[in-house]
């Protein structure tokens, strides 16, 4: 059984500054992390692999830097790493970024799941991963807390309105993770993460995996931002005590004062 687990790294903070050319993050100068999603898909992987000795593949894309979120996940137990790096790959958005890894996903062959993080929390749409099954052509089930499988079947648990539906799927099939809410990341210990460096990591330009140059970068995003800012502050909140009637009264004047009422 062969899983690949596409993962991103992504910046460790929320002060991060928009090219207000492009509308793409600047990401130069900020501390990056394996993106929290996608170290979960990893860890629900990791699981299946030592229940059924399935090879795990992890797969990003970013600048040459983004290999360390690869040797962290090679410290975990992954078997090998894929990242794509090169210029042609600048500005894409989750369509041109979902080719790419499909595109990837095809030279890397044989696989027969594909997980990845609900999204990122660089950008938070969620549609990578879809993009990526749409790619390839095979099913997928997104919004999963748990799967599980045994060579020839996937079955999760998967996050609904009100409750968790548990679902089966025939391989291949891309699964995207959601967290649970009590999640804690592992790490690896030094020796795993000193024996890591010793697995292969490949690293691909968009010519190594044969991608159509128009349908990359700026160029291959119809997705395009016309104006990112930072949300308007709020107004330090008031505080309101009494009895009901009190309060009541304070809620209209509150109200009037605001022109909510007359």
């Amino acid at each position: 059984m062969n899983i690949i687990v596409c993962i991103k790294q992504v910046p460790d903070s929320t002060q991060v500054k928009v090219d207000p050319k492009t509308g793409t993050l600047i990401r130069a100068g900020v501390p990056s992390i394996l993106n929290p999603y996608d170290h979960y898909a990893l860890e629900k992987a990791l699981a299946i692999k030592a229940k059924t000795g399935a090879k795990v593949s992890v797969l990003s894309m970013g600048p040459a830097q983004a290999v360390a979120v690869l040797r962290l996940a090679l410290a975990l137990g992954a078997d090998e790493g894929f990242l794509l790096s090169d210029r042609a790959f600048a500005g894409s958005d989750t369509w041109a970024t979902s080719y790419a890894l499909a595109t990837a996903v095809k030279k890397i062959g044989q696989f027969d799941m594909i997980l990845c993080g609900q999204m990122a929390i660089d950008g938070d749409t969620a549609q990578t991963g879809p993009g990526i099954a749409y790619h390839l052509n095979i099913p997928q089930i997104t919004f999963c807390e748990s799967v599980d499988s045994d060579g020839q079947h996937a079955v999760v648990k998967k996050l609904i309105e009100g409750g968790h539906q548990i679902m089966q799927a025939d391989l291949p099939v891309l699964i995207t993770m959601t967290m649970p809410v009590d999640y804690v990341a592992k790490y690896p210990s030094f020796m795993a993460a000193h024996k890591a460096q010793d697995k292969q990591v490949s690293t691909w330009t968009a010519a190594d995996i044969g991608a159509d140059l128009h349908k990359l970068g700026l160029e291959g995003s119809p997705t395009r931002v016309s104006r990112i800012f930072p949300p308007a502050a709020r107004a330090k909140g008031e505080m309101i005590s009494g009895s009901a009637e009190e309060m009541a009264a304070k809620f209209v004047e509150i109200l009037k004062k605001e022109s909510f009422v007359k």
